[in-house]
């Protein structure tokens, strides 16, 4: 009867083989054993010598052979290091090495014994430098002198020559893998051909050039490196700058752990820059020496452009998709979905997502939508909540709850206002459609400024325009973002920006006096920075794809250079007696009880209309605590508390015959 031929997979003819060289080094120890008078058995607990056959020629070679390959092991090195493996996968090894180092309790590997018992033997193999203990192949249990102390296989080797790959658990927490997005712009696609065609090339001497990736958007720069990694067969994992060791010993045995993963495994390593802080002298550092050190696939994301010492660095500027390809990205996403009619290009007018975060946000958005005429406005919130900046240290997000009817203000004025919420509305069709960005972006950011005594409206009304186009509003206090240190400022005006730009919120510059002044001669350092910091929020605002606003206490402090700048300069009065009486009219919530009021005594307080509002505020808690609706006597004891607070006197022009 013919026997039929059976097929191993890999794993098990690299099981098969490994165990066979396990083997035939065991019978080199049985010898040596021999030849001293103490040996068992030769093949007590082990499998047959003659298993030493390797993988198929067409497979892929086994793990022992590439790990060979790999740190370029001589035979006794790889016998040595089998001689380890051993111990772990052959229960015949303790009892043997006990016998073949003639020391019952040194039941164990050790490099004495390698040298009498291995074939080809050479002393370099266990120096610092050598392959073995470079790479840490092997480690040693330090026991007095070298050649008597135990040697052990790195746990990581030991499944690598199983067939069993993962990350070495050193790594685990300092690294994390970068998955592949399906879709990329194809200017991005473009970044990705070219830098797969530079470490396609020939290395050099100096090893595969650095790629630099610079730019704002952090998810980009992660999607160009992780697709560039794939067209090359390598998967890509990433390392914050913030996580790297400062102490020497600490990075060089990191950078060694590195790289033996990436020799072993083909892997890529992208250290993350942008979340360093400059401030943290130590940590950049150590890792501007780690970047020197790696010889390896590497990228390094950043804000900016960075030299490496005495490496090559190839730099590539990233940028989110422009608006064609953001079009063609969210229609990619959505198809066949009905019902948008024109919606995308609203999109693409008010939120700059890259490829990633537009199929997220369509997934999102089509899994939320109950029917097709609910799609418009769930990719709308979607795309708000994709969106939403983090900026917790240098602004407040303030909820919008204001509306048109709520906002009492001259015809004028609140013209002015309906006229900044159409530009925002509309300026998809004025700049792309009509030709005005091609003609470039300077200029066209939708910028404003609302003066006026505080309480007269400008937070609310920029609250009105934040609901009215369902957009998020952040409150900025420039006197917390200026900063007496040069160069601070603007390292916080940027990230203000940087971090705004993806979702076109509304920015509300307040107390724009802190920055903004007369332009003065300049006397010293300081000046000179105060006057680029200014230039530098316009020159911000005037390319901002969202709307930016300022609001100052003190028009006349504002140099006219500067509100030349601005589209919009919006003037909140005092209001007099018949917007105060509109104010009250509209100032209790429909829930809150009230009763007698007379809107024409209450109009006589000449306070704006944050005042008006802490009044019936207060009013509300004492009628409350009363057990009582709000009268005009409760309001009486709130207008004093108000005008106490003001330092100012109640009049009783103001109060005559309230109560």
């Amino acid at each position: 009867m013919t026997s039929v031929p059976v097929t191993l997979t890999w794993h098990e003819a690299n099981q098969r083989f490994l165990m066979g060289e396990i083997a035939r080094v065991r019978e080199a120890l049985a010898r040596h054993a021999a030849r001293t008078g103490a040996a068992p058995e030769a093949n007590a607990g082990g499998g047959s010598p003659g298993e030493t056959a390797a993988p198929e020629a067409d497979a892929s070679p086994s793990a022992l052979d590439a790990l060979r390959a790999t740190f370029a092991l001589s035979p006794f090195e790889c016998d040595l290091l089998l001689m380890c493996a051993g111990m772990e996968l052959d229960a015949a090894f303790p009892a043997l090495c006990a016998a073949a180092n003639g020391d019952p309790v040194r039941p164990y590997p050790t490099f004495s014994l390698a040298l009498a018992a291995l074939p080809d033997p050479h002393w370099s193999a266990l120096t610092p430098e050598a392959p073995l203990r470079r790479w840490r192949l092997i480690e040693i249990t330090w026991g007095g002198a070298l050649t008597l102390s135990a040697l052990r296989i790195d746990e990581r080797i030991l499944h690598y020559l199983c067939g069993l790959h993962h990350l070495d658990e050193r790594l685990v927490g300092l690294v994390e893998p970068v998955h592949r997005h399906d879709e990329l712009a194809p200017s991005q696609l473009a970044l990705v051909e070219q830098i797969a065609a530079a470490w396609a090339r020939d290395p050099g001497p100096d090893g595969l050039p650095i790629v630099q990736l610079c730019g704002a958007d952090g998810e980009t720069k992660h999607a160009i490196a992780a697709a560039a990694c794939a067209a090359l067969g390598l998967r890509l994992y990433r390392m914050d700058a913030g996580a790297v060791p400062a102490t020497p010993s600490e990075l060089e045995a990191l950078a060694r752990l590195w790289e033996r993963e990436a020799a072993l495994s083909a892997w890529a390593l992208l250290v993350d820059r942008d979340d360093l802080d400059p401030a943290d002298a130590p940590r950049a550092t150590a890792t501007a020496r780690l970047l020197e050190r790696l010889r390896c696939p590497l990228f390094v994301a950043g804000r900016e452009r960075r030299q490496v010492r005495g490496r090559s660095l190839l730099t590539f500027e990233t940028q989110r998709p422009d608006p064609q390809e953001q079009y063609t990205l969210w229609r990619n996403a959505l198809d066949p979905a009905p019902g948008l009619n024109g919606q995308i290009d609203a999109l693409v007018a008010q939120f700059s997502l890259n490829a990633p975060a537009i199929q997220a946000t369509a997934r999102q958005a089509l899994a939320a939508a109950a029917d097709a005429g609910a799609l418009p406005g769930a990719l709308w919130d979607a795309c708000r909540a994709q969106a939403r900046p983090h900026m917790r240290d240098l602004a407040q997000h303030i909820h919008p709850a204001a509306s048109w009817d709520d906002l009492v203000l001259p015809d004028e004025q609140l013209r002015i206002l309906r006229e900044i919420a159409v530009h925002v509305r509309v300026r998809s069709q004025v700049y792309q459609h009509w030709g005005w960005a091609a003609r470039g972006m300077r200029g066209l950011g939708i910028s404003a400024l609302f003066a006026g005594a505080s309480g007269t409206g400008k937070t609310m009304a920029a609250e009105v325009l934040a609901g009215a186009l369902r957009l998020d509003l952040y409150r900025i206090d420039l006197s917390q973002v200026v900063s007496k240190y040069i160069g601070e400022t603007e390292k916080n005006l940027r990230r203000v920006f940087d971090a705004a730009e993806e979702g076109g919120a509304i920015l509300l510059f307040d107390e724009a006096d802190a920055l903004f002044g007369k332009r003065s001669e300049v006397k010293d350092s300081h000046d000179r920075y105060a006057n680029i910091e200014v230039g530098y929020l316009l020159q911000r605002m005037e390319a901002y794809r969202g709307l930016a606003i300022l609001t100052t206490n003190m028009k006349d402090a504002l140099d006219a250079a500067f509100l030349r700048r601005l589209r919009f300069v919006v003037h909140f009065t005092f209001p007099d007696a018949g917007q105060r009486a509109a104010i009250w009219q509209h100032i209790f919530p429909r829930e809150t009880p009230t009763e007698g009021l007379r809107i024409e005594k209450l109009a006589r307080l000449n306070v704006a209309g944050g005042n008006i509002r802490n009044i019936a505020l207060n009013a509300s808690f004492l009628a409350a605590d009363a057990g009582e609706p709000v009268c005009m006597p409760h309001l009486l004891r709130a207008a004093r508390g108000e005008y106490a607070k003001l330092e100012r006197p109640l009049t009783e022009a103001e109060i005559g015959g309230w109560v």
